[in-house]
């Protein structure tokens, strides 16, 4: 997936902010277990924290560039059939573009930042309209 410049991964604030301490991420307990960090496009991320960690406080949404994860990212179908970014090796914590605070709104859902909170839709349009400018 060239198109996609960043990726967006969602884990507990306390596993970010000791992976801060190290310089690398290494993953949560489900990314241990499957053997890859868990990724999303702008345009998987809302759903995969509804079906993932509905309901979850103390979480933060970080978005990272994917030129520094080099070949250890990985591109690969989910049970549907969407290609979904795995990481095959630890985080660089300086790969990290922003990282945010993803809070509970209150129906019990995360309220994502504005650019992605309609599936990356505002996201894709801004990036479609920066290549075109080219």
């Amino acid at each position: 997936m060239d198109s996609e410049r960043t990726i967006f991964h969602i884990c507990r604030r306390a596993e970010w902010d000791a992976a801060v301490g190290s310089g690398f991420y290494g993953g949560s307990s489900q990314d241990a277990t499957d053997g890859f960090i868990h990724f999303s496009t702008a345009a998987q991320v809302v759903a995969s924290a509804a079906k993932h960690r509905a309901g979850q406080a103390g979480l933060v949404l970080i978005e990272a560039a994917v030129a520094p994860l080099g070949a250890a990212l990985k591109w690969e179908p989910s049970r549907g059939g969407a290609l979904f970014p795995h990481l095959y090796g630890s985080m660089p914590v300086a790969a990290a573009v922003r990282v945010l605070d993803l809070p509970l709104g209150p129906d019990g859902r995360h309220v994502f930042p504005p650019d992605l909170a309609s599936g990356g839709l505002a996201r894709a349009e801004r990036h479609k309209t920066e290549r075109g400018s080219r």
